[in-house]
């Protein structure tokens, strides 16, 4: 138990020793104090370059590169040292360059050549997971037998291409004042980048140097080269109302801007594109620079087909007026896809384009961050993560489980190891599940909170986990009593696995559950690094485990659970009774995914198990090998009818009945509902979720609701998450949204959809009505 409970404490030791390591870009130092750059020539064929490489950080071999942009120089390939192999997020294996690197470029000096410029590349990131955007710097050196420069490095020739990744300010500074200096060149006056954000949005980033402003609404947008991909309507950020002389009253952008752009797609595969923007600017108080082009080079990954749902909602959002920037008109299919307004659809052609090539970087925070009420700040976020979790003990779906490991703290056996081995296993648990929802997502899966319910193969192993602690607790057979973390003898025997699983079994059970603040906890899991998003899993974890660890560690406390006692056996007993029910409840859920022939398969596979266990348990002190294989392979015939149930279609379900307050969801219908200036209340829901069941049984199927539904003049439009269901999976995604229920209520004056918590109230939801209809 010492060295458990030492492993624990160190494990919550470097989650806070993480959290304090949290390093904002903004937080990072000037990139010329990391990587400092400088240029020798020892001979007149030899010319050096190092690069001095501050600790913490390392630069790219491949983004390493050197050219001679002026001088008698002719040059050969550039010769890099062998750097040390690493397996990179973003450009796979890759070779990294630590404390410093001397790159040597040989070649021969013209006779009457003094002085050399080269033009060096290269690129870099901080051991804290935020990289620089590529720098270009301009160096001078003297030749041996030269005479000297006229002028010493020139950082000049330096094009900043925005901010640090990640967010924070620009390299190139912004803010709104006049200046009296010369105009800027238009590359140094504006900086676009853009990334693929991820296979269906890209992220574009506007920045203006200090003292000069873009327009929004002369900015035109297309995608070229890339077949069967387009843009749809950029999502523009809120602007800043400007008098102009030239264009009149306009919105403007004085800072940086990013505009998340989402994509419609044919197909599903990775492409080579070309981003074609077109905008214009101007200095405050002074010239008003002519339309500008850039031309940026991306890799887009694989991604989602659009659903043909989603793509008409789009296609109708985009017809409507526009209040919030550019309108759509959208060739998916062709060659190239174009978004522009009406005052920028004469520029395509203009001058003043230059072409940069953007890497894919980790996307900034804030653009991950738009579910409503999404914490910014890790400590916030670890806050929300542990009261979530300590709100999970008491709900509905892992009441059952938490009951037998109260069961088994009252033995009052050994309580704090106990307690120990079960925060072991619920961590470890909520490691592996977010652990598994990151990877799909980075993967292009848009999945969340209690994703792994829409498989019906989960869904029947969980029955026979359920039902098998619930043989064991109806004495059928011993071996659950371990995995139940209940029983005294056999317990104490096996007391530390017991109690494990029995973290692990409260896990998985809780998938159905979402608690208050864990939506805010996972949207900022969902958007943040790796590490810090595994680290919100554990404190989630942390509150699940807390109130046992608390029994296990306070005597007062746990002198309170009530004495050990022949009651035991009888409440062991009765708790099988809820597990038996958890069960049916999973045996609903899955004819709901795969009919009423899943159900019987299962059913079929449970009578295996039951029979393999009572059997195993007769054979438990007896010597009887041949029998005990025979039950071996009827428990593994149980595999069997679970995965012929996973195999059948899913049912075809009548489409619920509508009425005029009530329809099922779709983008196009959505969009044709606001456009009527109807307030709607998007309901996201799913079969296995615990909380839309109970918040409709609460609130939404009730009569109180249906009248403030009607008298906000509003219609319930309702989504079922039961199974996969990409254009759900779509909504869910562009609200930021974790899992279900999400609760959408969107005014009938056109303005933002509010998102409201998973708890609902009456008094809630009236009020959220009566806002919208406003």
């Amino acid at each position: 138990m010492t060295w458990l409970s030492r492993l624990l404490a160190l494990g919550l030791l470097s989650f806070a020793c993480a959290a304090q390591a949290q390093i904002r870009p903004q937080d990072l130092p000037p990139v010329d104090e990391v990587f400092v750059p400088s240029v020798t020539a020892p001979s007149r064929d030899r010319i050096e370059v190092n690069w001095k490489i501050a600790d913490g950080y390392y630069l790219y071999r491949h983004r390493t590169g050197v050219e001679v942009s002026a001088g008698g120089f002719t040059a050969k390939p550039l010769q890099l040292p062998k750097g040390k192999a690493y397996r990179d997020e973003f450009f796979g294996d890759v070779e990294t360059y630590r404390g410093s690197l001397t790159a040597v470029l040989p070649g021969q000096a013209g006779a009457d050549a003094d002085t050399v410029t080269l033009k060096i590349k290269y690129q870099g990131c901080a051991d804290a997971g935020i990289c620089y955007p590529p720098q270009v710097r301009n160096l001078t050196v003297n030749l041996p037998g030269g005479a000297p420069a006229a002028a010493a490095n020139d950082a000049g020739g330096f094009v900043p291409l925005g901010s640090l990744t990640g967010g924070g300010s620009s390299l190139l500074g912004g803010g709104k004042g006049a200046v009296d200096a010369a105009p800027l060149p238009q590359d140094r006056a504006f900086a676009v980048e853009a990334i693929a954000f991820d296979g269906n949005q890209l992220l574009l980033r506007f920045t203006p140097a200090r003292g000069y402003y873009v327009y929004r609404d002369r900015t035109s947008m297309a995608l070229e080269g890339a077949s069967g991909i387009g843009l749809q309507k950029p999502r523009w950020p809120k602007g800043q109302a400007y008098h102009d002389e030239h264009f009149g009253d306009v919105i403007v952008y004085f800072d940086q801007a990013e505009v998340p752009v989402p994509l419609k797609r044919d197909h599903a595969n990775a492409a080579k594109a070309t981003l074609r923007v077109t905008f214009q600017g101007c200095q405050t108080g002074g010239i008003c620079y002519p339309p500008m082009t850039r031309r940026i080079a991306l890799s887009i990954p694989a991604g989602k087909v659009t659903p043909p749902a989603e793509a008409a909602a789009s296609e109708a959002q985009a017809a409507l007026p526009a209040a919030n920037g550019a309108a759509v008109a959208d060739t998916a299919g062709t060659d190239a896809s174009t978004t522009e307004t009406p005052a920028a659809s004469d520029t395509a052609a203009s001058a003043g384009a230059t072409t940069t090539e953007v890497p894919r970087t980790r996307p900034p925070e804030d653009a991950l961050r738009r579910a409503s009420g999404t914490p910014t700040s890790l400590w916030l976020a670890l806050l929300l993560a542990l009261g979530g979790g300590l709100i999970l003990n008491l709900m509905p779906c892992v009441l059952p489980v938490l009951s037998l490991k109260a069961l088994s703290l009252a033995s009052g056996d050994r309580p704090k190891a106990r307690a120990l081995w079960y925060t072991a296993g619920v961590l470890l648990s909520f490691l592996a599940v977010g652990g598994a929802a990151i990877a799909l997502r980075a993967a292009g899966q848009a999945l969340g909170w209690g994703f792994q319910l829409q498989q019906p193969l989960v869904i029947g192993v969980l029955v026979y986990v359920v039902f098998a602690v619930g043989l064991s607790l109806s004495g059928v057979f011993a071996v659950g009593y371990g995995l139940a973390g209940a029983g005294d003898g056999l317990a104490r025997r096996h007391g530390p696995a017991g109690d494990f699983f029995t973290g692990v079994l409260a896990v998985v059970v809780a998938s159905p559950c979402t608690a208050p603040f864990m939506g805010a906890a996972l949207a900022f899991a969902f958007a943040a690094p790796v590490p810090l998003a595994l680290l919100v899993f554990l404190m989630l974890g942390v509150g699940l485990a807390l109130p046992f660890l608390l029994i296990g560690f306070v005597p007062a406390l746990a002198n309170r659970l009530p004495r050990p006692g022949a009651w035991m056996e009888t409440l062991k007993k009765a708790l099988a009774f809820p597990m038996y029910l958890t069960a049916v409840w999973l045996l609903w859920v899955l004819g709901r995914q795969r009919g009423i022939d899943a159900v019987a398969l299962v059913l079929v596979g449970l009578v295996l198990l039951a029979v393999a266990a009572w059997w195993l348990q007769r054979l438990r002190w007896r010597a009887a090998p041949v029998q005990r294989v025979l039950a071996v392979l009827v428990l593994a015939s149980a595999i069997v009818p679970l995965v012929m149930a996973h195999r059948l279609p899913p049912p075809e379900r009548a489409a619920p009945a509508e009425t005029q307050h009530s329809v099922a969801f779709s983008p196009e219908r959505l969009a044709a509902l606001r456009a009527e200036g109807k307030v709607v209340f998007v309901d996201i829901t799913a079969d296995w979720c615990v909380t839309c069941k109970a918040n409709e049984k609460t609130v939404l199927d009730r009569e109180p609701f249906r009248k403030a539904l009607a008298d906000a003049n509003g219609v319930l439009m309702r989504g079922d998450w039961t199974n996969v269901d990409a254009t759900i999976t779509a909504y869910l995604e562009q609200h930021g949204a974790v899992g279900v229920p999400l609760y959408v209520v969107y005014p009938r004056n056109g303005g933002e959809g509010e998102v409201l918590p998973t708890v609902l109230t009456q008094s809630m939801i009236e009020d959220a009505l009566a806002r919208a209809a406003r």
